[in-house]
């Protein structure tokens, strides 16, 4: 196996977040994972006779700058809802793109059916802005 460790990884700077077709341009950092329930099937003796598969679960969290939660709770709002979490799954996308080269072709990660958990406000003594983080779960994650 051959493993070049010297590539370059993704840089920050090319990396695009959207939700609901509007660019965050506010983003502090993300998560998206897609986890799948899997436990070992014993039967006689002591070892494992197989792994058995269950269900599979898509979840995250994007971490943003206060005026961006604040910009996307009105938008809820303005739709008739409390805040981003009372906005129906159905109604939310989360698109990633990036590029670990500038010159590679752009890679997507589409989360669709979206629901946003929680919603909060915090600050730190001496903080110099407002993070937030929004985590969610999803109905379906793919990659393009």
């Amino acid at each position: 196996m051959n493993i070049n460790i010297t590539s370059s990884e993704c840089a920050w700077a090319n990396f695009e977040v959207k939700i609901l077709n509007r660019i965050i341009k506010g983003i502090r950092g993300f998560e998206s994972k897609k986890t799948v329930e899997a436990e070992h099937l014993y039967g006689a003796g002591s070892e494992p006779l197989d792994i058995t598969k269950g269900n599979i679960k898509y979840e995250g969290n994007i971490k943003i700058l206060g005026f961006e939660a604040d910009a996307m709770n009105k938008a809820a709002q303005a739709a008739g809802y409390d805040d981003i979490t009372e906005v129906p799954h159905e109604l939310i996308v989360i698109t990633i793109s990036f590029k670990r080269r500038i010159t590679d072709k752009l890679q997507t990660i589409v989360s669709s059916g979206v629901q946003f958990t929680e919603d909060g406000f915090s600050m730190e003594q001496g903080a110099k802005n407002r993070e937030v983080t929004l985590p969610y779960i999803a109905m379906s994650r793919q990659q393009f």
